[in-house]
């Protein structure tokens, strides 16, 4: 039986240019943003001691794990443009596929670039002294006022150029997204080494607990227990998440059923690794309850910096983050854009989106319309509030793409599977709990939000029914 996975391609379609490296570069550039340098403060103050707060590290990366070992064998089996549009697609049906890549295109991905696009402006203007904070101009349309700042206009800037940058051959985007990677990692383990060797530090500092921390901002629920440690696995999964946003370009990555369980587990071990070297060193060089009295303004990085470079440390973390957001910014440029183009291919979004230039062999028609709409969030400041609400929506497609696998196990059980999930079914029911709980508890904790989620998703059934009568959906059973 033929494994569902694409239409066709045309002549001029994509190119499989990237190979291990690239896709784990991939992997590691998605991921590692700013987490790592602002999430320590809050962690210590709901586990309370360093050795918890790097179990919480450990068990997060464990929880990834489980996710990635799934993944590793859908992106094997199926490695079309998408990724997870094609697992969701393949297993329940066009009309789930097309809400996912509906809420991934106008909410959750573009959502994400303008987020990452405004972090890089904020940190700029940092380094620039506060020189773009200014209003540049007013603009009135429909009865409303939009002031555009200098920040917004370095954000926009940023996705213009990943824009361009993308559009060029996929190995060209590969190779700056490696190069970027490798200083994302030279990033993280420098500023542990560093303070390590120059700044003053015990390891006596991890046999003692935040108490006497200000905890500044962290809600009393949220510090110590069941409650404190759940708070805490959410920001460190915050901190690992984009791991599965690599099977996007799953018609572009090389030799597939190899490269894509290596790079995603293994892209997770250099992030995890990376992650527990760096708190390490912050608990070296701080007590806990002097990290968790980090102002919330600041990054427990950038006082662990200051202890060894002094006043201009705040600078020098603003250019290191603004460095890793573009990094984030680039490669997620780069890997969301192939949703839409895989949903206009099949007959479900604009069908000038499936465009493939014949020189680059890249959708760049998909980039132009996905950052068009990124700007817009940009303009309108309220990229924050939907991917806040999208967040629940995608966490319930992510549950359906890890359950996929038992939906392809009892479908095809003889299809060619590369690789297999190492202690299925164990793992995906695990990670499935996990995944309910965290649903579970956002509707009982933030129902609005939730509504809000469901609402955003449910926006784009009249344009699956305009699209899918339009024109029949074109042969997504089929392909190779």
């Amino acid at each position: 039986m033929t494994i569902p996975t694409s239409p066709v391609a045309p002549a001029a379609g994509l190119v499989r240019a990237l190979g291990l490296l690239a896709a784990i570069a991939l992997v590691v550039g998605d991921v590692i943003g700013t987490g790592v340098f602002l999430k320590a403060r809050v962690m210590t103050c709901n586990v309370g001691t360093p050795g918890m707060v790097m179990a919480v590290w450990v068990a997060g990366a464990l929880l990834s794990l489980t996710g990635a070992l799934v993944y590793a064998e859908l992106a094997a089996m199926m490695p079309a443009a998408g990724g997870e549009y094609v697992f969701i697609r393949n297993a329940y049906g066009p009309l789930w596929g097309f809400l996912y890549g509906w809420t991934r295109f106008f909410v959750a991905s573009t959502g994400g670039v303008a987020g990452l696009a405004a972090g890089f402006a904020i940190f700029f203007n940092v380094i620039a002294g506060g020189g773009f904070a200014p209003r540049l101009f007013s603009a009135g349309a429909f009865g409303y006022t939009f002031d555009v700042s200098g920040v917004q206009a370095v954000a926009i800037a940023a996705i213009a150029v990943v824009t361009i940058v993308n559009s060029a051959a996929v190995v060209v985007g590969g190779r700056i997204a490696s190069a970027l990677a490798i200083l994302k990692v030279t990033l993280v383990s420098g500023v542990g080494l560093a303070a390590m060797m120059f700044a003053q530090g015990t390891w006596g500092h991890f046999a003692l607990t935040s108490a006497g921390g200000t905890c500044d901002g962290v809600a009393a629920a949220a510090q110590g227990g069941i409650a404190g440690f759940g708070a805490a696995m959410l920001g460190a999964l915050w901190s690992y998440n984009g791991w599965n946003e690599v099977t996007f370009v799953g018609e572009e990555i090389k030799d597939p059923e190899r490269n894509f369980p290596l790079a995603i587990i293994g892209g997770i071990g250099i992030i995890a690794t990376l992650y527990i070297f760096a708190n390490a060193a912050y608990f070296y060089v701080l007590t806990p309850a002097e990290v968790a009295s980090v102002p919330a303004s600041s990054a427990v990085a950038t006082e662990v910096i200051a202890r060894f470079v002094g006043p201009g440390a705040a600078v020098v973390m603003a250019g290191a983050l603004a460095m890793s957001i573009f990094g984030s910014l680039q490669v997620s440029s780069l890997v969301c854009a192939r949703i839409p183009y895989a949903m206009a291919r099949d007959g479900l979004f604009f069908e000038w989106v499936s465009h493939v230039s014949p020189h680059t062999r890249v959708p760049v028609r998909a980039l132009l319309a996905q950052s068009a709409w990124a700007v817009v969030l940009v303009l309108s400041g309220s990229y924050d509030v939907i991917t806040d609400y999208a967040i629940f929506a995608v966490l319930i497609f992510v549950g359906l793409a890890i359950a996929s696998v038992f939906v392809f196990r009892k479908r095809l059980p003889d299809a060619p599977r590369p690789y297999r999930t190492w202690g299925y079914p164990v793992i995906p029911v695990l990670f499935l709990l996990v995944c309910t709980w965290v649903v579970v508890n956002t509707v009982l904790t933030t129902p609005g939000r939730a509504l809000a989620g469901l609402g955003l998703m449910a926006l784009g059934l009249p344009f699956y029914w305009y699209w899918s009568r339009r024109a029949p959906i074109r042969n997504i059973q089929g392909g190779s």
